[in-house]
């Protein structure tokens, strides 16, 4: 490969260079590449949906053609920062996957009209697959590719498009070469990758032209607002800018009034020229903004957007070289601005390196295209993804690398934080001398649980008096540095995840269910103060300036953070749960906190207060500070969401005196992911997380929440969870359907026992028998019907399954039936749904779990092992059919039964015996059942190994348990006076 100083080709080339059809970023760093191109007497033809007076305005030239195309649709954008993730994946299917065979004739004709020499994407998919069909090369240009960026919009919203992602991911694999942008994220669909640097519009003017020509003085205080392509139509104010401040806004309408500090810039504004003479940027982050800013060292506020996963990437390069801060959407919205823009003025932006990558990358593209002949020998982009492409690469993403906050989230202008995030408890070995030192433990106790002693460190390490170097701390804890008051008592609370053993889906059936806590858990430390001595923000301090009253208010820090694309803060007015005197309803707290979704998480905890407002009718007068840590990891199936509910509850439960038994905590919190959050879940999540103990299966009737009993593991046996990699949600489409569906069948089987019913009252034929007499109770039973699972197989089979369909569409049952009487789900009209096999499967489910609890008091032989393992696998088979299954889980699974199966020495016996999907399904984890015994241990090592040479992903390994939150208690501490 040549370097950037090649030698000159022998001809002139021709180039074909396809946009993508999101946002205009991808635009302005094609021109500076197109620009060097046709400069070195090339003719480039672009394919895009882009505007031609985009390019034509910056490149004159007959050397350049513009051909208007769309290939693909980037990401469907209700405004600025929201994107509408299912209706990208359906209109990319509209524009990409439906018209493929003609796309991949139409652009093949077309290579061969211009007879190009070379195909170069930014990042349109497809174009690399026509040009290997061609043999012409390829070579993409991008800091993010589609796959990546689809994955998380399919475990969202569209998991019946997951098609779409291996597609892109196939294609991308038939390109030649990956020219890489800084701030990039995970492409490992690309074999060969070459780092350029930014490509970065140059300047036409100089600052004081451009102040001139605006009419404002060189010592004024500019803003430039920002949004890219995205017109411009918030309502702005005056009093929103610090004083003697002028804003800039880019893309306003002829139509939008703007006040007299702001300034409409025109259309053509050269935004590069705007934003040198500038003093700071108000915007979002994409590619553009952030190499311009980076570029011209101007700060940059941003505010965060939902569904950007390249957004983190870029924000860390930009936080790396000192050059931005956050502004919360809330604040954002309300006006609340003065504060950011001010702090942003105290940003020393200190990027020197290379912005030329224009000219590297076109010397790059000049040198591929006069290469050796093209010679496929790709691997497939399949084949290298697998798995790890559907979990929305959350594991790909390096702690403390990402998502950050930032510095400023303090009370001082002192810069605090805390060493990393715990990491799973079960690789940790802190001693407890050197956390309870710090801490009076006025309550509770540590239980010898090495997890919570690791949890108070990291609060001892909060304290600023004890931190260690900046350099080691992650930003995310300067928030948290500052949130308590170290000479007043903070409550703490443990709740574990849970591994699904047997029951799963059918709990919201009322089955019966066996659950174990995990090792894993989350810890909650809540404090409550005075507003008056609340230690607040300083953008919450701005807020209540400005609203002039000491309202409490709630402060949330979420560590880990920076393994997905959230944000690590929330705060809040306690009276914005307030309405009229009373508290607002459940369905416009789930409408506030869906407003901004890179918060959204903040639901599952401060939807715990609330549930308490609303339900126990707790007046809460105090502000609060809440801290979250959870080494239960999101997406997995493990209950991260119910661990972290039980945990808050129970700690403001607390913290505030209030007695909840387990069970109604349970329940209570059930409300919160229901009804606030917005997730159709059984309860089994969060009675496993408040009532289970360790090494015990928590075996309850959910009817809605009884505790049959705490059934001991046999010692003989064991169970172990093993990440898929594939990122689970109770709240996406699939789970919700599902649990359609099997409302539908409890509805269907209701009115069919009725019209049985019915018939037997009106018919005139004598009854017989004493069975047909028991049989009229019996049909009466099954009419009022409350839960599937109280329907014995048998029943099921001889009088119902018959007749319930296969699908059904929801208008047709609407009709039928009227409703399905879920409280949690609401029926699509225009949506088909699987009936059959969610009806039968909570039916037999209560079936095997009930053996299945039986069976553990067997004696101990290989044959109950097998048993065992058989109910598992049935299990695991029926949530297929469900439509619960995924490819990833059915490997792991395979990969049980391989071993099970496999040829043993004489003499020997097998060592694992079965395994199943867990909790929702969809993805997440697989449940093994094996011998204790090192062998069995070392067969799960194995399957870890060969599920990454088959995936490129390792499996999580679950093992172990610890005491639900009941157990545990309470911990009330306070920080020791030396």
């Amino acid at each position: 490969m040549a370097s950037a100083g090649g030698s000159p080709p022998p001809r002139p080339l021709v180039f074909a260079f396809y946009l993508t059809g999101h946002g205009f970023g991808h635009a302005t760093r094609a021109i500076e590449v197109v620009r060097h191109l046709v400069a070195a007497g090339h003719e480039v033809h672009v394919a895009t949906a882009v505007p031609e007076f985009v390019f034509t305005a910056e490149v004159r030239s007959p050397r350049l053609r513009i051909r208007r195309v769309v290939l693909d649709c980037g990401a469907v954008q209700a405004d600025a920062l929201t994107v509408d993730p299912l209706a990208t994946l359906e209109k990319y299917h509209e524009a990409a996957v439906v018209p493929r065979e003609s796309i991949l004739r139409a652009e093949s004709e077309w290579l061969s009209s211009i007879k190009a020499d070379l195909v170069v994407s930014d990042v349109v998919p497809v174009v690399c697959r026509v040009a290997a069909n061609m043999g012409i090369r390829s070579v993409c240009i991008g800091n993010f590719s589609w796959d990546f960026i689809y994955a998380e919009y399919i475990m969202e919203a569209g998991y019946h498009h997951r098609s779409i992602v291996w597609q892109i991911a196939e294609d991308y694999a038939h390109c030649d070469i990956l020219l890489r942008l800084p701030g990039y994220g995970p492409m490992p669909a690309f074999r060969n990758v070459i780092d350029v640097p930014l490509i970065v519009r140059g300047l036409r003017k100089s600052r004081s032209e451009v102040r001139k020509e605006l009419g404002l003085e060189e010592n004024a205080k500019v803003l430039v607002f920002n949004f890219g392509g995205q017109p411009a139509g918030w309502k702005l104010k005056q009093e929103w800018l610090p004083d003697g401040w002028i804003c800039l806004v880019c893309g306003a309408s002829d139509s939008q009034d703007v006040p007299p500090n702001f300034i409409k810039l025109a259309k053509d504004a050269y935004i590069p020229d705007v934003i040198a003479a500038s003093d700071c940027m108000l915007g979002k982050i994409g590619y553009g903004a952030a190499s311009e800013v980076l570029a011209y060292k101007l700060p940059l506020v941003f505010v965060r957007r939902d569904y950007f996963n390249e957004e983190p990437f870029l924000q860390n390069l930009l936080e790396h070289y000192q050059n931005s801060i956050e502004m919360i959407r809330g604040d954002f919205i309300a006006g609340y601005w003065k504060p950011y823009l001010l702090r942003a003025l105290t940003l020393q932006p200190c990027y020197n390196g290379p912005i030329n990558g224009g000219e590297v990358a076109a010397q790059i593209l000049q040198d591929t295209a006069v290469g050796k002949e093209f010679v496929s020998d790709k691997f497939s982009g399949a084949r290298r993804l697998q798995d790890a492409i559907v979990s929305g690469h959350q594991l790909q993403r390096i702690p403390g690398r990402d998502v950050r906050i930032p510095d400023w989230y303090s009370l001082s202008e002192t810069e605090n934080g805390a060493g990393p995030t715990s990491q799973n408890v079960a690789t940790k070995e802190t001693a407890a001398s050197g956390c309870v030192e710090d801490f009076e433990i006025l309550h509770g106790d540590l239980q010898g649980l090495t997890d919570t002693m690791d949890f108070l460190k990291s609060l001892s390490e909060l304290n600023g008096n004890n931190l260690d170097s900046l350099e080691k701390q992650h930003q995310e804890r300067t928030a948290a540095s500052v949130l308590f008051d170290w000479e007043k008592e903070i409550y703490i609370v443990r709740a574990p995840g849970r591994l699904d053993v047997m029951g799963g889906i059918a709990d919201y059936s009322g089955s019966l269910v066996l659950q174990m806590p995990l090792r894993e858990a989350c810890h909650v430390a809540v404090q409550r103060n005075h507003p008056s001595k609340q230690k607040i923000w300083k953008h919450t301090q701005a807020r209540r300036l400005e609203n002039a009253g000491l309202a409490p208010v709630i402060q949330i820090v979420s560590f880990g953070s920076e393994l997905s694309n959230r944000a690590p803060t929330f705060d809040m007015d306690l009276s914005d749960f307030m309405d009229g005197g009373k508290p607002i309803s459940y369905l416009k707290a789930r409408e506030f906190f869906c407003q901004n979704p890179s918060q959204k998480w903040a639901a599952y905890v401060a939807g715990t207060i609330l549930v308490l407002m609303t339900e126990l009718g707790v007046q809460f007068t105090d502000s609060m500070s809440i801290l979250v840590s959870s080494a239960v990891p999101e997406g997995k199936g493990l209950s991260s969401s119910a661990s972290v509910e039980v945990a808050t509850m129970s700690a403001i439960a607390a913290a505030y005196g209030l007695h909840i038994a387990p069970r109604d905590l349970a329940l209570l919190c059930q409300k919160v992911e229901n009804h606030v959050v917005g997730a159709p879940c059984g309860v089994m999540d969060q009675m496993a997380s408040a009532c289970g103990e360790a090494n015990k299966l928590l075996a309850m009737i959910c009817q809605p929440a009884e505790v049959k009993e705490l059934v001991s593991i046999p010692t003989h046996m064991r169970f172990w969870g093993l990440d898929s990699g594939i990122r689970h949600s109770v709240g996406g489409g699939d789970y919700g359907s599902v649990r359609v569906g099997t409302y539908m069948g409890r509805k269907m089987i209701k009115c069919a026992a009725l019209d049985l019913v019915s018939e037997s009252l009106t018919s005139e034929a004598p009854v017989q028998s004493d069975y047909k007499q028991n049989g009229m109770g019996l049909l009466k039973s099954e009419a009022a019907l409350e839960y599937l699972c109280n329907l014995p197989p048998h029943r099921y089979e001889a009088a119902y399954a018959k007749d319930i369909p296969e699908v059904i569409s929801g208008d047709a049952f609407l009709e039928k039936y009227g409703d399905h009487n879920d409280t949690v789900t609401v029926i699509d009209p225009k949506r088909s749904y699987n009936v059959k096999a969610p009806t039968r499967h909570p039916i037999y489910e209560n079936f095997r779990v009930e053996t299945f609890k039986t069976l553990l008091a067997a004696a101990t032989t290989d044959e109950q092992l097998s048993a065992l393992g058989e109910l598992m696998y049935q299990c695991h088979n029926s949530y297929s059919v469900c439509g619960l299954g995924s490819d990833g889980t059915d490997r792991l699974v395979d990969l049980v039964q391989e071993m099970q199966h496999r040829t043993i020495p004489e003499g020997g016996s097998p060592s694992l015996f079965g395994a199943k999907i867990t909790g929702g399904g969809s993805g997440g984890t697989v449940c093994v059942i094996g011998k204790n015994c090192a062998r069995s241990s070392e067969e799960i090592a194995e399957i870890q190994q060969r599920y990454k040479a088959a995936t490129g992903y390792l499996p999580i390994l679950f093992d172990g348990s610890s005491p639900g939150a009941a157990k545990f208690g309470y911990l009330k501490i306070r920080r020791r006076r030396f």
